[in-house]
């Protein structure tokens, strides 16, 4: 049987409820979107959704597709130990069970994780000051940054109790001299935290080229820049209102993902 991604059925399998695939179509749609934007590590790193339901499972890409290759079907379906939880021709990438697993078993806030390490990404997180607060975006996240020590490759579940002490109540985890991790209460808003947290790294590492000192901002003012976008993103829509945009920019450059 021919198994290529684009050979495979747009129509729902009848296993599958309305909302499950309602949330393959937009991850897979998340997928194309970070190909799109340029964040894609080839084959590597991830994007991973929960399931609704006690048990936690999340799905997660097959390893091995580039994410162009995504769709909502070719999606795997595992648990937290990173098992498969249906029959899919395909397997997952150990790397990202460790992190993913452990983000999704102990946040219930939390609905999706994206794991990058784009190049102004990998740079900021590689120096002792981590990501500055002193832009425009960069303020918008004061206080919801943790940063987790590099253990190695993120392979072992050992490490999972000590990235989670690390993220506490926070969004974005920095993994020095690795990557970041960006969770969510949904797939957009998921998205829309990536795309502020990868604006701040490109300003932040354009600024450190140029001669001078920054001007500061103060904590007051990096507090209210913070407090009114997460007001804006949690109140207005504003981040499904960015995600389905960007998505309908894609489709019109390059024609429907799958």
């Amino acid at each position: 049987m021919d198994m290529t991604p684009r050979t495979q059925t747009l129509f729902k399998p009848g296993h599958l409820s309305d909302e499950e695939w309602a949330l393959r179509c937009e991850l897979a749609e998340c997928y194309h979107l970070i190909d799109y934007f340029g964040w894609t590590e080839t084959i590597f790193n991830h994007i991973s959704a929960r399931l609704p339901g006690p048990a936690h499972h999340y799905l997660v890409n097959p390893f091995g597709l580039h994410y162009t290759e995504i769709t909502p079907a070719n999606l795997i379906k595992v648990d937290l130990n990173g098992h498969k939880v249906e029959d899919s021709p395909y397997e997952g990438n150990p790397a990202g069970f460790a992190l993913h697993a452990a983000i999704h078993g102990a946040r219930e806030d939390v609905h999706c994780v994206i794991h990058t390490h784009t190049t102004p990404v990998s740079a900021v997180v590689q120096k002792l000051g981590g990501i500055d607060h002193n832009g425009f975006y960069g303020a918008q996240l004061y206080g919801r940054v943790g940063y987790h020590d590099f253990e190695g490759i993120t392979l072992f579940a050992e490490e999972k109790g000590r990235m989670i002490a690390s993220l506490g109540d926070k969004h974005v985890l920095v993994l020095r001299n690795h990557g970041i991790a960006v969770a969510e209460a949904s797939i957009a808003k998921t998205f829309f935290l990536l795309w502020t947290v990868q604006r701040a790294v490109e300003i932040q590492c354009a600024a450190g080229a140029l001669p001078g000192p920054d001007v500061p901002l103060s904590d007051e003012i990096k507090t209210k820049c913070r407090d009114l976008a997460a007001q804006l993103i949690s109140e207005s829509g504003f981040a499904k209102q960015f995600f389905t945009a960007m998505v309908r920019k894609m489709h019109t450059e390059r024609g429907p993902s799958w």
